[in-house]
């Protein structure tokens, strides 16, 4: 499969992160990208960051696209989505990046012979390193669904996952950058207490998490063994983990991130009321 045009309806911090991350690996060019947004402002930075072409027309977008990216806010889908579905080309992918909203609810929402990709990356894709899901109705053929894959392997990982998961990826990566992003600014923090510049601070303490994030995905090895290599007998390491665990580290992290996935949960819910 080849796309002549890929499509993006809403280019916000998601969107814009998205293409910025494809056009950097080179898998397509400025050309093949078109995008529409709500603001004449928005498409302005999104021409001048990266020379594609853009629109305030959503279905001018969906009626040039193969591929199409749906990245707008959830509860814009019952207002975008009847208004595209006249415009489509009958073999578009369309490609949703939006919680809370599932293939059948945007299957009801555009037709059911739709090829509905639903998707959850996070915001990383800007620097290459997203964590993306994919799940497809079926509709999509293999081959399309390998090559979207492909697309997303642009700017980072991505793995294939049943419609039932999604809540979960929701929770463990495509909110996660946040609680990951008040860890390393909490580990600053301390830092500069102890007297260390702020700018220091930042580079030393996100180094270390993007390190040992490496640490796992490199070697293989379980988080705890890794961990424990680290804390010697009596040593700094483990005085620091005996007062994390003190903390309750481990419990608030698991309640934070099972609160992200239930709201994901009921966000579903309410859309079917």
């Amino acid at each position: 499969m080849t796309a002549d045009t890929i499509g993006f309806i809403g280019a916000g911090n998601m969107g814009s992160a998205m293409i910025g991350g494809i056009l950097k690996s080179g898998f397509l060019t400025p050309a093949q990208i078109f995008a529409s947004a709500h603001t004449p402002a928005t498409l302005e930075k999104l021409e001048a960051a990266y020379e594609i072409k853009t629109t305030l027309c959503n279905e001018e977008v969906a009626a040039a696209s193969n591929l199409l990216f749906l990245a707008v806010k959830p509860n814009k889908f019952a207002e975008v989505l009847p208004a595209i579905a006249p415009s489509l080309k009958p073999d578009c992918v369309i490609i949703s990046i939006a919680a809370g909203q599932t293939i059948p609810a945007i299957e009801a929402m555009i037709g059911k012979e739709a090829k509905i990709i639903r998707a959850m990356p996070n915001t990383p894709a800007l620097v290459g390193e997203a964590m993306s899901a994919l799940c497809a109705n079926s509709h999509v053929t293999e081959e399309e669904l390998t090559y979207v894959k492909q697309l997303f392997e642009c700017f980072g990982k991505a793995e294939i996952v049943a419609e039932n998961l999604i809540d979960t990826v929701i929770g463990v990566s495509g909110s996660s950058p946040a609680y990951v992003y008040l860890f390393i600014e909490a580990m600053a923090d301390a830092a500069v207490a102890d007297g260390m510049p702020r700018s220091m601070a930042y580079k030393f303490a996100a180094q270390s998490v993007l390190g040992a994030a490496k640490m796992v995905l490199d070697t293989g090895k379980h988080p705890g063994e890794l961990k424990d290599a680290v804390c010697s007998p009596g040593g700094t390491t483990i005085e620091a983990v005996a007062a994390l665990e003190a903390g309750g580290l481990r419990n608030t992290v698991i309640t934070a991130q099972r609160a992200c996935v239930q709201k994901s949960k009921n966000m579903i819910s309410n859309s079917k009321t």
